[in-house]
């Protein structure tokens, strides 16, 4: 990162507009927020730069066949967490994992196409990975929310 700034309203609102609409131009961003194109362009080249602004296209789980989430606890032992985490995480399955407090080290979320391939998943991948003491799946019936565009800017100076 190469630049320390605090977001302004303006910065907010530049984001706030791409959350909803990640393929706006910045001429359409310009005429909303009554700015001028060049200043869109700007700001999110600054923000880009720092570090702070990311936009990427999301696609749904369903449309590409995958039907099935779950939520995977894993223990560990023997083995530092951060180095089984990253192990687990390298298989195509494993759309998230974090690292969390409480009785499980790593926390998982994995995609499947159907529940098929959890057994496998688990007994012939996933448990295999040294320093996996434990797992824990839970099955996903539903979801309640799916919401990308929820962190939370505020004016804090960041570095």
């Amino acid at each position: 990162m190469s630049e320390v700034f605090a977001f302004d309203e303006t910065d907010r609102k530049i984001v706030e507009y791409l959350r909803h609409n990640g393929r706006a131009t910045n001429q359409q961003i310009a005429e909303t927020l009554s700015l001028i194109a060049s200043t869109v362009s700007t700001r999110i080249r600054r923000m880009e730069d720092a570090g702070m602004l990311r936009v990427v296209a999301v696609s749904d789980f369903a449309v590409h066949g995958y039907h099935v989430l779950i939520h995977l606890a894993v223990e560990v032992s023997g083995r530092p967490a951060l180095d089984v985490a990253e192990e687990l995480a390298a298989h195509r399955e494993v759309f998230a994992a974090h690292l969390v407090t409480g009785r499980y080290e790593i926390s998982l979320l994995l995609t499947l196409r159907d529940m098929d391939e959890l057994s496998p998943l688990i007994t012939d991948k996933l448990a295999k990975v040294p320093g996996v003491r434990a797992m824990t799946p839970a099955i996903g019936l539903d979801i309640v929310k799916y919401g990308l565009d929820t962190a939370p800017i505020d004016s804090r100076r960041l570095s």
